[in-house]
């Protein structure tokens, strides 16, 4: 079966995941930024908005294996935190 071709707007969405979370996180910002401008070109903005998603989607996924491994530190029991 032919791969499919990759076209430029689905381009920057398949770049590889950051490292972290934070970088993740970091990048959401910049690119919500350049958003949020308006002064980007269609193409672009579909690009950005592509990437954005894929970087929301791994932060979730970060979030949620983390709360899966408290939830196992504290035996299924999540605790109120104090904040302090």
């Amino acid at each position: 079966m032919p791969k499919a071709n990759s076209t430029p707007a689905n381009a920057q969405a398949e770049q590889a995941l950051p490292s972290s979370y934070e970088e993740a996180v970091q990048e959401l910002e910049q690119l919500l930024a350049k958003l949020e401008s308006g002064q980007l070109p269609l193409d672009k903005l579909l690009t950005h908005y592509q990437r954005g998603a894929a970087l929301l989607a791994y932060c979730r996924e970060r979030l949620a294996a983390i709360e899966n491994q408290i939830s196992v530190l504290d035996e299924g029991t999540l605790k109120p935190w104090d904040g302090a």
